[in-house]
């Protein structure tokens, strides 16, 4: 199994921790500590190594910050962990806040008395981070102190070694293009940003532009590690050797010269020394390499990674390598479910779903010769009220049992070596009530209006995020989590720029894919979520009209449950495109299906009136 079911959250540990910490604190003269859920990388996913929140907290989520102050201390995370923060950590020691509505920078002008020596990492918070915390700081005359050494890995006893996996090479078959030919656009990219040099801090972009993948973090296939490309083509690449084959050193050193890790900070200082203009992503860069270069001399650029929108934008080999993907994986869940609907209410739990859909797609792997390499994410595996907790992971203190009259939510996703997949259903088990018919239908209604979307070039995520709401919103709901976010080719199942929410600024580029996911969420009751993968399609004209216009197409191939599907509320459009993808779902799954599971998928994919 790629997952674990251990509940290695126990809130007792963290009493001891946060005293040590607050030991060295006062013994260093500081006031008070930042503690991220990052590493140096900014990725969702971070090695044992960098798991500093969860082993000073218990809390396990994948966004968060704590703020710990000599008498008190302050969790903040965003509405998909509300819930769970609350049960993974001890209240006794913590209070809670929200990471969007009153996020540290806020919190700190309202809170902190002047004159607080304020600490941080500077290796674990970007410089547009630093800039916001900056500003509220001197507003509030907090003194914000970067620290040489992070406090949590001074108490930290037993802290785990940085990982070394060894790195392959992505096959142009999939990758679609080659990495010389990359880094030339890349190096073009940072002339015309003003830049001498970039830095990649994001293994995505590495992994990206060499052509190569890893396995340093849980689910991401990423090589940690950093570049320094150059807008003269005099690459370097800093990371363990120890990860390299004969033959992939000897093809990594013809793209750039490879470096032990050790030698990033000094390499970054001697380009600053010699008067480097070195562009950093506000975004995903952090402040220790602009103190680095700005000490050493050097000027630096405030701008995009040159490799987050080429990679955003797939090329032909990634999409069909998408397709095929979610063919395979879209099987695999069909034959899951058609399992599921054969057991009788009770008779199952949550960790055996899980366990039999990862089975299921190992089978689709292997039936295809193209092996399940990994899930894209812990499985949310929720019946009854677990359902209600957004990222809700199963673990054997939390494990349910299916229950009768209950919702059934189930989102997963694959990595395989041609796509990374994201998929939700929710299912009945047993009868469902009227309630939940219509909130389903209402959630339905919301991913179908994404679906069959048309919107010109330039529109941004946040402005159709609303669509995915109208329906809900007309009946006094909602969710606390954005529609969409990217997804990567065979890489991270979170990927950005791209996201449908009311934060999504950037714009929405034909290539780029995306989850559509609305959702509904009825504390201690239960959990409704619709999710597939689209993919932005060109700009085309419409008959009669001014304005070429882009679309979707839908990648993810599994049936709606027609059990929770309320027609009463459905337009003849609406009906009309659930038809419409449920049989294509059986034309592209059904010849890779037989017996009972295509009998099933038949049946699930009939048309309704």
């Amino acid at each position: 199994m790629f997952q674990s079911f251990d509940s290695s959250s126990d809130p007792s540990l963290a009493s001891p921790r946060i005293a040590a910490l607050r030991a060295w604190l006062a013994a260093n003269g500081i006031d008070g500590f930042l503690v991220p859920r990052a590493d140096e990388h900014q990725g969702e996913y971070v090695p044992a190594r960098a798991a500093r929140l969860k082993w000073l907290t218990g809390f396990s989520g994948s966004a968060g910050v704590a703020l710990v102050l000599s008498d008190s201390a302050v969790i903040f995370v965003d509405g998909r962990y509300s819930l769970q923060v609350r049960k993974e950590t001890d209240p006794a020691l913590f209070s809670y806040d929200s990471l969007v509505d009153n996020p540290p920078a806020k919190w700190i002008g309202q809170n902190l008395k002047s004159g607080t020596r304020l600490g941080f990492d500077p290796w674990l918070h970007t410089t547009g981070e630093i800039d916001t915390l900056k500003a509220a700081a001197k507003k509030a005359g907090v003194e914000l102190v970067p620290l040489e050494e992070n406090p949590v890995d001074a108490v930290w006893q037993d802290q785990p070694a940085a990982p070394v996996t060894p790195v392959e090479i992505q096959p142009i078959a999939f990758a679609g293009e080659l990495a010389k030919d990359k880094l030339v656009r890349l190096a073009a990219a940072i002339g015309a940003d003003g830049a001498t040099h970039a830095v990649l801090t994001d293994p995505s972009s590495i992994a990206w532009a060499f052509n190569i993948r890893g396995n340093d973090v849980p689910h991401t296939p990423l090589a940690l590690g950093f570049a320094i490309l150059a807008a003269d083509g005099s690459h370097r690449l800093f990371m363990d050797k120890a990860k390299f084959s004969r033959e992939v050193e000897a093809y990594l050193t013809q793209l750039a010269e490879p470096h032990q890790p050790e030698a990033f900070e000094p390499a970054i200082a001697e380009l600053a020394g010699k008067g480097a203009r070195i562009a950093l992503d506000p975004v995903l860069a952090a402040e220790k390499l602009r103190m680095l270069v700005e000490a050493n001399g050097g000027t630096v650029v405030a701008a995009a990674d040159p490799a987050r929108i080429p990679r955003a934008t797939k090329n032909k080999a990634e999409l069909d390598g998408s397709r095929a993907a979610h063919r395979r994986d879209g099987a695999a869940v069909v034959r899951m479910l058609c399992w599921l609907d054969r057991q009788k209410p009770g008779a199952t739990d949550e960790i055996e779903a899980v366990e039999a859909l990862e089975n299921f797609r190992r089978q689709a792997g292997e039936e295809t010769q193209m092996p399940l390499r990994d899930v894209s994410f812990e499985t949310i595996s929720g019946s009854g009220p677990n359902g209600a907790v957004i990222h809700y992971r199963v673990s054997r203190t939390t494990n349910r049992k299916l229950g009768d009259g209950e919702l059934f939510l189930l989102d997963s996703g694959a990595q395989y070596q041609d796509g990374t997949t994201d998929i939700t259903r929710t299912v009945p088990i047993g009868r469902p009530t009227e309630e939940m018919r219509r909130r389903y239908t209402l959630v339905l209604k919301g991913l179908t209006g994404i679906s069959t979307l048309r919107f010109p070039a330039g529109t941004r995520g946040a402005d159709i995020d609303v669509i995915a709401r109208i329906a809900l919103w007309a009946h006094g709901l909602d969710y606390a989590h954005g529609t969409g976010h990217g997804v990567g080719s065979y890489l991270a199942v979170h990927e950005g720029p791209q996201r449908i929410a009311k934060t999504g600024t950037g714009k929405l580029l034909e290539g780029m894919i995306l989850s559509n996911e609305p959702g509904y969420y009825k504390q201690g009751a239960y959990g409704i979520r619709c999710e597939n993968l689209i993919l932005v399609t060109p700009a085309e004209p419409i008959a009669g009209g001014d304005i070429a216009m882009h679309g979707f197409e839908t990648l993810t191939l599994v049936p709606f449950d027609r059990r929770l599907v309320d027609l009463s509320l459905l337009s003849a459009e609406e009906t009309a495109w659930l038809n419409a993808y449920h049989a294509r779902v059986l034309a592209e799954i059904g010849p890779m299906l037989d017996g009972s599971d295509l009998a099933w998928l038949e049946k699930a994919t009939a048309p309704l009136a």
